[in-house]
Formats: structure tokens, sequence, C-alpha cells
């Protein structure tokens, strides 16, 4: 062995040197993502203060040079010494890891920040760091170079009595992230979504890049009822009022949102002192709990549900349902490092009492919109029944029980599913290329006839009975809904192959919506993936370029030069292609471009709200969408 192991070898990474070396387990990855988190980590400490009641405004400002600057009206943090240490405190906050107010010192009574490597992380990432503190009439500031502090925390200046709170400005370090550019949108979500879950704070959010600059002001006296009325913009209610619940049990104080509306989807999110749980928790149990079991002695109780009808299950009361719940609890337990999923067992009976009590008032004070809910839920429950007989017909069953694969499937003979790709291709003319052209033994065609349903609009029994979604599931073998089951997936990649025009992107758009609706697990685990067939053909002299965009169609044509031996053919659908070309540019995996699917989890509520304005049944709200996005479109197929 050349190299050296010895004990000499095994490496002591002091200070912030183990942040800078491995960014990723501190923030999760150096990408766009990590970049936006390093803001949030800023504004999650300043939330922290207003969810102490001592703080009412944030300033996020993005400056022309990329820095961040995060300014909040809390307590400031201390300055004085900290006699552990031997510093400053302020000091101890930016460079030590692991330290905080979070830990049961008796500063914070609830958090977001638990692990107390928000402010020294964002330090230890960025190129420089200034943090001014506002106390006393004196502004105390010190800077930091990579985490290393510049100097001794030092009054630079003296500002009102009546001032206090921190401004944090940073830098990003360019030699650790992969880009260093600011996306307004994504900040503004998470600001936003910030605001909505925070009542009264109010964020405010400038962009110093633009000519003219761009502020958006975010607050919500209504808090979480606010944040339901948002998400259920393009959707119609079913009544005017948002049933609230808010209450304190065990040392949690929980708060509910909820209201109906008439779309079949339900839509929950879930937050622990801010901070969203995809997964949901104990918190999440507790409410669909409660739900439940109050609107059944509701019915019962009011001869809505007769004595022999079957009790309503939780999927036909939340049919339809938009609902938040967003608990504060003072020591949050949460599975795994990543704060997906809660779970403290106070905070299921905390909000299930707080619910039941709260709703069953509610229902008894507003006969008519509890009718409402109650009839919607048992046409839900006669849907459902007709969509388990329908479900019946389309599980895969054995060779035995004579259900096959759908005829027009074209399977992969490798049976192992870690090889095999399936192409979801639109129309018989495609599908037949694809079937010449594709790798028999590991990849699968299923042309679909014409556009499928669009599932935002319809409920389970209509999307059982439908052929084209029907020979996707039992293709897929992974059932849906609650019979979904991941380890039942035939194939590696689900590919969806459509034409490069509006209508593609049309189809693209429906396969989306109803994977992200009833396979939400195969976007999640990374088996959904867009092709991208070529735009355009150039020959010149028999030599053959596919180009995949404009820009890559110019370069070629600037370095094969522009004269009148180019023939350029622009391809306005897949059937265009024989079967060569589309093996060679669409299918071969080592030639082809795969563009993956992914879900991003922290803003499930803004994708949540995209899809039903696109897809939904209001017209307004995809106006309003089209028209502030259509500087955005590229390769308009006019």
């Amino acid at each position: 062995m050349s190299a050296e192991y010895g004990a000499d070898q095994i490496q002591i990474l002091e200070g912030l040197e183990a942040v800078r070396k491995r960014p990723g387990m501190y923030i999760g990855s150096t990408s766009a993502r990590g970049l936006h988190h390093l803001v949030y980590e800023i504004v999650d400490n300043a939330v922290d203060e207003a969810l102490a009641g001592v703080c009412k405004n944030i300033y996020v400002t993005v400056n022309e040079d990329n820095s961040i600057t995060v300014e909040d009206d809390g307590r400031g943090i201390p300055v004085g010494m900290n006699h552990k240490a031997g510093k400053s405190a302020l000091e101890v906050v930016f460079t030590v890891l692991h330290a905080g107010g979070k830990f049961g010192g008796g500063g914070y009574k609830v958090s977001g920040g638990l692990h107390g490597v928000g402010a020294s992380v964002v330090n230890a990432l960025s190129n420089w760091l200034t943090v001014e503190v506002y106390h006393d009439g004196k502004i105390y500031s010190q800077s930091y170079k990579r985490g290393k502090a510049d100097g001794e925390v030092k009054v630079t200046g003296e500002c009102d009595i009546a001032k206090h709170g921190t401004k944090v400005t940073f830098k990003p370090d360019d030699t650790i992230f992969e880009e260093t550019v600011y996306d307004f949108g994504t900040l503004k979500q998470r600001l936003r979504e910030t605001a909505f879950l925070t009542k009264n704070l109010r964020i405010v959010l400038l962009d110093k890049r633009e000519n003219p600059e761009r502020q958006e002001e975010y607050h919500y006296a209504g808090g979480i009822k606010e944040f339901v009325t948002y998400l259920n913009k393009s959707k119609e209610a079913l009544y005017d009022q948002v049933i609230y619940c808010e209450g304190t049990r065990d040392g949690v104080y929980v708060e509910v949102a909820m209201q109906h509306n008439d779309s079949f989807n339900d839509t929950t999110f879930s937050f622990v002192n801010n901070i969203i749980t995809p997964e949901g928790g104990t918190h999440l149990a507790g409410f669909r709990n409660a739900m439940t079991k109050t609107f059944n002695a509701y019915a019962k109780a009011n001869k809505i549900l007769k004595d022999n009808e079957p009790p309503l299950t939780g999927d036909d009361i939340r049919e339809g349902l938009t609902a938040i719940i967003s608990i504060k609890i003072e020591e949050p337990q949460f599975e795994g490092q990543t704060k997906q999923k809660l779970g403290n067992s106070e905070a299921r009976g905390a909000v299930d009492s707080v619910v039941s009590e709260q709703l069953t008032y509610f229902l008894e004070q507003n006969p008519a919109i509890a009718k409402t809910i109650c009839e919607k839920s048992l046409l839900a429950q006669r849907a459902r029944e007709a969509a388990r007989k329908a479900r019946d017909l389309t599980r895969r069953k054995t060779a035995l029980e004579g259900m096959s694969l759908p005829g027009k499937l074209a399977d992969c003979s490798d049976k192992d599913p870690k090889n095999c790709e399936i192409f979801i291709v639109e129309g018989d003319s495609a599908g037949g290329s694809a079937k010449t052209a594709r790798s028999r033994a590991t990849q699968a065609i299923l042309p679909l006839r014409g556009k499928i349903l669009n599932v935002e609009k319809a409920r389970l029994d209509k999307i059982y009975g439908n052929a084209e979604i029907k020979a996707m599931i039992t293709a897929f073998g992974t059932g849906i809904h609650e019979d979904f089951d991941i380890s039942k997936l035939r194939y590696n990649k689900i590919i969806i192959m459509t034409d490069a025009d509006v209508d593609g992107a049309h189809i693209s758009t429906l396969m989306l919506t109803f994977l992200y609706r009833f396979m939400p697990e195969l976007i999640k685990q990374g088996h959904v993936y867009l092709a991208q067939p070529p735009l355009y053909k150039i020959e010149k002299n028999k030599n053959v370029w596919y180009a995949y965009s404009d820009e890559e169609l110019n370069k070629i044509l600037t370095e094969i030069g522009r004269d009148g031996n180019n023939k350029i053919q622009r391809y306005k659908g897949l059937g265009e292609m024989d079967a060569e070309q589309l093996w060679e540019t669409t299918m071969d995996p080592e030639k082809r471009i795969l563009k993956k699917v992914i879900v991003d989890e922290e803003s499930s509520s803004e994708i949540d709200v995209t899809f039903t304005t696109l897809m939904g049944d209001k017209v307004e709200p995809r106006r309003e969408f089209i028209e502030a996005n259509a500087k955005y479109v590229q390769n308009l197929d006019v």
C-alpha cells in the first residue's frame, strides 16, 4: 500500500472547519437549495424572537452583489461576556457549533432552530459576514472572514435608545456553492409561508438587483386562516368560513385552520415550530383521528348517517379538504435529522383534544356548513365504493386469474425491475417507431391514445374507469392510493416521452398531475423522468447533428459555418423520426438527455397551488399565472 494509514492520519476538524469540509451534513447540499437554506437559517433565528413575542418585523434584502442582509427588531443577540467560552456571546453564536439559546437555558420557550448550528454554519460557509446588534442606544458589531472573527466585538456607533434587534449581512462562499445567485421566487415562497405561520409578523423582502427595486411584504393578521384561503384561491370553497381551532394542552400550543373545496384532493400541511413536516407525524395523526371521530358522531346524532350505514372513513371526510396544522412545542423530537416527521407522543393527544372539542362546538353552531361537509363525505363514500369495485379490476392478478398486462404494452424481456424502464408515448405512430427502436431486453413502450384524464377535476371512480390510466396503473404494478406499494414497481425508470410542442407539454403536465396526486412516492424516490427529444436535425455534406435547443442550434451552425449547404429540419413530433433516429437521439442510454422530475418538500404548499392553478376549474387564477410567467416562455411553438 502506497498511502500510510496510522494514528496521525486521523484528522480532527476544529471549530467550523468541519462545516467547510462537509457542508452537505449541515445544510443538505451545496446546490441552489443549500444556498437558499443559509437565508432561512438566519430568518428562522429572527422568527424564534417573534415566537417569543419580542419581534414584529423582519427585513430580508438581496443586495446587488448577491449578498444577503437580514434585520429584525427582536432583543438582539447578547453581546456580554460568555464566561464559559471566555469571549462575547455574540462571537460564540457565530463561531461555535452547537451553541445557542435553545437548549433549555430559559431564553426561548419554543423555537425551530434546535441544533444550535444555524448562525455558525452560515458564517462558516460565507466569504464574509458582518453582524450588528442594536442595544441600549449603542451599535455593537463584529465581522468575520470564512468563519473566523476579524477582531473583537466593538461599539461602532450610537442609535436611538428605543431601537433593538440584530442585523446580519453575509456573502456565500463561491468556492463552496455551485451557484451563488439568489432566486427571488424561492425566497418569496418560503418567507410568505413563514409569515402565514406567525400571525402578525411582518416580513419585507427587497431585491436590489432589479431596476426598479422589487419589494414584497407579507403580513397576515389572520395567520393560518389566511394561509388556507390562499391555498384555496384556485378552488371553489364549499362554505365561506375557515374553521379555526386554537388551544394549549400539556404545554403544546395547537392551531388548526381548514376549509373544504369542490376538488377531490386532500391538501393538508403540518408544521412544528414553523418547520414543515412533509411526512407528518403525531400531530397529523391526532388531527385525522379528531376529524373522523367528530364528523361521524355529528352525522350519527343528526341522522345524516343511518344506524345501519357504514361509518365515514377519514378519506371520505378529508376529500376536498385544505388544512393547516401548526403546533408549537418546547422540545420537539423528530424522527431523523431532517426534521421530516414529528415523534412527540403528547402532540397527538393535544391536537386530538383541541380539534375534537372546538370542531364539535363549530358544527353545532353552524348546522348548514356541517350538513354540506357531511353530504360531500357521503358522496365521497359512494364514489369510493364504486372506485373499489373498479380498482379490484385493475389490480394485477396472477396468470391463473387471467388478468394480463395491457394489450398495447410492449414489455421488456428482462424481469429485474432495476434494469428496466418504461416509455410512456403519445399516439400509435410514435409508439410504432419507439417499439422498433427500443432495446427489447430493458425498454418497455406503452402508447397512450390521446390525452389522459385530468385527475385534478375527477373523482376516484372516474379515474379508475379511464382506460389510459388503468393501463398505466396495471403496467407500473404498484397500485395506487392506499394500495400503493413501491416494492412492486416493475420499472426503475418511468420516462414520459412526448412531442416537443404545446400538445406534448400538455400531455406531460396531465401525466405529472396524475403521478403527483396518486403515486407521489414514484416522484419522491426519483423514478420519473421526462425524455428530451431533439428540436432540430442539421445535415451538411452527409454529416448529421442534432440540436436540443435554439442555443445549441446556433452553436452548431457557428461551428460548421452558415451557408446554403445546411439542411435544417425542425421536428414537430416524434412520429417524424424513423426508429434509428429516435433511438440515437432520445432512447439510447449512452447518448440521450433525461430530465429527472423532483419534488422539493419545502415548497410542497406552493407546488400544490401551482397544480390547482394550472389544472383546476377556475379560469381567473390560471390567467393571472400565465400573465405573470409569459415573459419566461422559451421555444413556444407558434
